[in-house]
Formats: structure tokens, sequence, C-alpha cells
């Protein structure tokens, strides 16, 4: 949750030195302020972040990834979002010097990921027969069921279209889903999950995604 709400904050920061203050005119703003009511993130924290971000003080936030290589061909990308390249750069080399795993060049593992518009919805607030055939109406192109909730994913185009149609209480993000899978070693996954765990302990790093077939 936390990283959550680091993400919201560095969006709405962005957003106002961008846009400016004034979400009826800044679109951006408009996006992050709602991601932010989405995820609970109090108001008065919100209100903060968008004065913060006047300040001439407040460095503007850029966003990138890192694609990397880790253990038995699986490909990682590494969501970031910084006012400090240098650093992160710095990070990033830090995770692979300690953990194994290579910086590959740009497109070498994005081909094989696409960003798509994920929608979670707890298990208790909807049926399933009923929630599957209504999101497959609105458009969705995948539905999956875990132990606690159910997850609706579609073209990011579709986003909003399926979460004003389910008028439901959800959890919208955008998220990197991969298009084909590897299978790897037990001690190849121990190895990745290292990797990922480290990369996400990282503070500039919002979400690390690979296609490990576990």
């Amino acid at each position: 949750k936390g990283k959550v709400f680091s993400r919201i904050a560095k969006e709405i920061i962005s957003a106002v030195k961008t846009g400016g203050v004034d979400p009826k005119a800044n679109a951006k703003l408009k996006l992050a302020i709602q991601k932010a009511k989405d995820a609970n993130l109090p108001n008065d924290v919100i209100d903060r972040n968008i004065k913060k971000a006047a300040s001439k003080d407040q460095k503007d936030y850029l966003e990138m990834s890192y694609e990397l290589y880790g253990f038995g061909g699986v490909g990682l990308i590494v969501d970031i979002m910084t006012d400090n390249k240098n650093r992160i750069s710095s990070d990033i080399r830090i995770a692979t010097n300690k953990c194994g795993g290579n910086v590959a060049t740009p497109g070498a593992v994005a081909f094989n990921f696409q960003r798509k518009g994920i929608l979670k919805i707890e298990k208790k607030l909807a049926k399933e027969d009923e929630l599957f055939m209504k999101a497959t109406d609105l458009g969705a192109e995948d539905f999956l069921v875990d132990e606690e909730n159910y997850t609706i994913i579609c073209a990011i185009e579709d986003l909003h279209k399926i979460k004003n149609g389910l008028d439901i209480k959800l959890e919208t993000s955008l998220e990197m889903i991969p298009k084909t899978f590897m299978e790897c070693s037990d001690e190849d996954i121990d190895s990745n999950i290292k990797l990922i765990e480290f990369l996400e302990n990282i503070d500039d790093v919002d979400a690390v995604y690979h296609n490990m077939k576990i």
C-alpha cells in the first residue's frame, strides 16, 4: 500500500508540474486525483502534494522503465518514477551486482510484454458468473480468480468504460502483462525472486514485472 501511495503522490506532483494546480484545466491531475481517491488516499494528503508540487523547490518526476534479464532467460520490466536519473541508475547497478541479472538493451525484453488495464474486485462484493458476463460484455479480455479477488484484464482504452459499467467498488491499475512465459528450474526461480524483491525495495521503483512461470 505504501508503494501505491508513494506512486500516486509522485503522479500528482508530476501532473501539477506539467499542467498547473487546477484539475478542471489539467486532465492529468484530474486522473491522478481520481486514482488517489480510488486507493483511499486521504484528501489532506492529496491537497498537501498539490501544494508541494507548486513549490519551485520541488523537482519534477520522470517516468521510465529498465529492462533486465534475470535467470533462466526470464525478462524483467522495472517501472520507475524518479527525480534523479543518476541515483536510480546506480541503484539498478547495485541490484544486479548483488543479486545477478543484466540490464538489457531497450526493447529486448519489452517486446514480450503489453501494458494492460487491470481491475481488482474483492470476491465478497460480487458473484463470479454475473461479474464475468458483465465484464465480458463491456470488453474485458481476460478474467482471473484467486482466493480473495477477481481480476479483470482489458485494453487500456477500455479501462474507464469497464470501471464505470461495473459500478462496484474496485481498484484499477496499469500493468505489464507478458505474452509468453518462461519455464525455470527451482534454483532459477529462487534467484529471480531474490532479484525481484531487491528491486522492489528500491524507493524509486514502483513495480517489477516478469515472465517467469511459477
